[in-house]
Order: C-alpha cells, then structure tokens, then sequence
C-alpha cells in the first residue's frame, strides 16, 4: 500500500506543470486584480529559487505600490525613503560585495524622486539589480501624473491629458540609463501574455547572473497596467497598454553585454 502511495506521490511529481515557488510566502497580495506586480513579484521570487540564491539575496523596497514586497518575498529586504532605493542598494553591495542586490520600483519613485539616485548608481556602475514597473501613473497615492505618463494620458492631476507644452514630456528613464557607461544590460520587458512573461523571466534571470560577473549594473524595465489607477477593466487596461503604452516604450533589449543594442 506505501508502494502504490508513493508510485502515485512520483506520478503527480511527473505531471506537474506549475507550483508555487517557495520564495513566496502565502500572504494573500494587496495589489489590485490585474496588476502586473505580482506577476512581477512571481517571476523574481521563481528566478531566485531556481538560481539557489535565496539566502544570498537582500531587496530594497522604497515607497509606492511595491511597498510591502517584504510581506511578500522571503529573502532579506530593506525599506528606503521615497526614491532613494539604489543609494541604498549601493550601500549594501558595496558592504556585502557577494550578496545578489536588487531594487524594486515604480516609476514614480524611480522616475521622479528618486532620478538623481537612478542616474548616479547606474553612472557609478554600480554592480547591483533594478528592477522598474512603469504604469505611466502614480497608483498608490491616488492616481496623478507622473513622470512616464503619456502625452494627452489622462490622470487625477491631469483629467484633461497632458499638455506637453505645460507639463513637459515624458521621461524615457530606460532610454536614458541605457546610455550611461556604467549599464551593462537594460532591457524592457511586459507580463501581460503567456509570451512576455517568459521573455521577463529570461531578463530577470540575466540580470541576476550578471552580478556573478561583476561588470556594472543592470534594469530590467517592466511595462505594466494600472486598471484601477487609469479606471479600466484589466482587460481594458492591457489593449491600451498595448495600443498606447508599447509605441511610446517599446518592448527588447536596449543595452547587452555594454553594447548597445542597434
């Protein structure tokens, strides 16, 4: 009878298409239905278990939707202010230089206050993971206008679109790192389809791996919806993410290797 028990225990293990990573704790996630961050959260917390690097991984968290990734993940993580998240990632690398390192923000953080951060510890090279979901808004704290939001994209401190001409353009950040000498791979990736989320899986796990080699610092930009934050259905927030979001910041490798990529 144990026999027959563990002939049928090996015969699910055989047929198993999908488990939960292990690095992901059970808390339930407060983000909205539809939200591409805890597909995001998925794809690292699987990337991290199948690297073997659980307890040699430390996350930095600063303030926005991501703010309770700690909840969330089971690795080591630390809060930073509003922004300041690669200053502080720098601090941590550069005091346990054999630790995988990354940060995780939106584009309101990364984007606007915490630009100066950005673009010095990619400048620096600093040897260290950032991770970015742009929504093109800022969905924590009520929906307003940020840095990445779209010309004529309507927000709560935007509700007839944005002027260009009054609010300035967007800021293209993963454009602009990547043409910083100190990046050694920056790439924009999505998680909306079957497709793109194995491609961010892929990014994700170079990123990683190119801590090993020690050659500067890698983003992974990850464009996502915010169907609550741009009052659509999820379904609706993703065809417009689509149709809007992706020829303003299109999908592929920018920068491999420190090449750019032509």
């Amino acid at each position: 009878m144990a026999e027959q028990t563990v002939n049928k225990d090996i015969a699910k293990e055989e047929n198993l298409v999908f488990k939960k990573t292990s690095v992901l704790t059970d808390k339930v996630m407060h983000y909205c239905p539809g939200c591409g961050h805890g597909t995001a959260h998925r794809l690292i917390a699987e990337v991290i278990e199948e690297m073997n690097i659980q307890s040699e991984c430390i996350g930095i968290t600063p303030v926005g939707c991501s703010v309770l990734m700690y909840n969330y993940l089971d690795v080591d993580m630390q809060e930073a202010a509003h922004g300041r998240a690669p200053a502080l990632a720098t601090a941590v690398k550069r005091l346990m230089p054999e630790k995988f390192v990354f940060t995780y923000q939106g584009d309101g953080d990364l984007a606007a206050i915490g630009t100066a951060e950005t673009i010095h510890a990619a400048n620096r090279g600093e040897n260290i993971t950032i991770f970015f979901i742009n929504n093109g808004i800022y969905g924590m704290t009520g929906g307003q206008m940020a840095p990445t939001t779209l010309p004529n994209m309507k927000s709560s401190t935007s509700p007839y679109g944005r002027d260009v001409k009054m609010m300035g353009n967007p800021l293209k950040m993963t454009e602009l790192v990547a043409q910083l000498p100190g990046t050694y791979y920056v790439t924009r990736q999505a998680v909306h389809t079957p497709k793109d989320v194995r491609k961010a899986k892929k990014a994700i796990r170079k990123a990683f791996e190119n801590q090993k080699l020690e050659r500067g610092l890698s983003l992974v930009e990850i464009v996502s919806n915010c169907n609550s934050g741009w009052k659509m259905t999820p379904l609706q927030a993703n065809e417009w993410m689509v149709e809007n979001m992706f020829p303003f910041y299109p999908m592929g490798d920018l920068k491999v290797d420190g090449e750019m990529v032509k």
